[in-house]
């Protein structure tokens, strides 16, 4: 029998968590149902209002878009509705925002999310990856997620805007990736990206909950999001999640409320690893990275129980690990508690 650490069904290595066809095919003889922590998104969901049956039969209106960049600037602490541009989750603005410049090479303060490399070659760009962020400023594209996924490192606001004036000097871009920036301690830098050569993402759907919503948010110089809105098209935004973001980006008493559980619960979820006797080496408040010569044996352990977690081929001793949901620390907790380092 193939050992499933080596490919997937495919016979490619899995890229992203949240497949659980895949899950089913690595690990067949699993208890279902499968409890998926292996993307970092918010296991409890905003408990959004009923959705008006007949946004689901209209084209998205532009009044409905012009709120919710409203709403999103105050959020984010943009300087304006035009320095926001809205689309179908940040997954969809990383080519359009990778292409803005002209340019040859691009550096990525690494490890982190793999798909900033792809965009970037995809414009045609040379990619470094790379842990010293002073080699970022050499390039012309520099990204670092701040903070990071998956080992939660946080780039301090100081540097960042140091790094963004030297590639407006050069005509570059710094993109600063803040998907988990609902849920740090990392100070935004979206407020200053009039300074140019600055461009800062937001995710919607990962402390909402809702991350099959498909929303994101680029935000930088208004001629710079025009464009952006250009690329994008009309309509770029369903409907629906029109409706959803603007009650939930309104929503400040929830998200205060939900960060305090998030923290609780990652607090709980590490003492849990720890107790296993496997190292916790960082993380968010989503998630949790397990560095640790056994991670590979815990994927397993943790798969054979029908619970997903996110390895990295790349990176065999390291392991991200989502929050469970209210239902689902029971079996999580037992699992852990059968398992035995070899």
């Amino acid at each position: 029998m193939a050992n499933p650490m080596d490919k997937d069904v495919d016979g490619d290595p899995i890229q992203h968590g949240g497949n659980l066809a895949r899950a089913r095919a690595l690990f067949p003889q699993a208890s279902e149902p499968w409890i998926d922590l292996s993307t970092g998104i918010n296991p409890y969901s905003y408990p959004h209002s009923p959705i008006p049956g007949n946004i689901f039969a209209r084209l998205p209106e532009p009044a409905s878009l012009d709120e919710l960049k409203l709403i999103a600037a105050e959020v984010y602490h943009a300087p304006s509705p035009a320095h926001v541009a809205a689309g179908p989750g940040t997954q969809i603005l990383l080519p359009i925002v990778a292409s803005l410049i002209d340019g040859r090479k691009a550096a990525i303060l690494s490890p982190t999310y793999a798909e900033h490399a792809r965009a970037a070659k995809l414009a045609g760009f040379d990619v470094t990856e790379t842990d010293d962020i002073d080699q970022l400023g050499r390039a012309d594209l520099a990204v670092i997620v701040n903070p990071n996924n998956p080992t939660g490192r946080i780039v301090a606001r100081d540097k960042l805007l140091s790094l963004a004036a030297i590639m407006r000097e050069k005509g570059g871009l710094l993109i600063v990736d803040e998907a988990f920036g609902d849920v740090s301690d990392a100070e935004s830098v979206a407020d200053m990206v009039d300074m140019g050569g600055l461009l800062v993402l937001r995710s919607f759907g990962k402390f909402y909950g809702m991350a099959g919503l498909r929303l994101g948010f680029a935000i930088s110089r208004p001629q710079i999001v025009r464009t952006v809105e250009t690329r994008l098209g009309p309509w770029a935004v369903s409907g629906p999640a029109l409706f959803v973001a603007a009650e939930a980006l309104a929503d400040h008493a929830w998200q205060a409320d939900m960060r305090r559980k998030l923290m609780n619960d990652a607090a709980r979820l590490h003492a849990l690893l720890r107790h296993a006797g496997v190292t916790v080496f960082g993380g968010t408040s989503l998630f949790c990275l397990v560095r640790d010569p056994h991670a590979q044996a815990l994927y397993l352990h943790l798969g054979g129980h029908g619970i997903i977690t996110r390895r990295f081929d790349e990176r065999p001793d390291d392991l991200r690990i989502g929050l469970p949901s209210n239902d689902d620390w029971e079996r999580l907790e037992n699992a852990l508690a059968s398992f035995v380092k070899n």
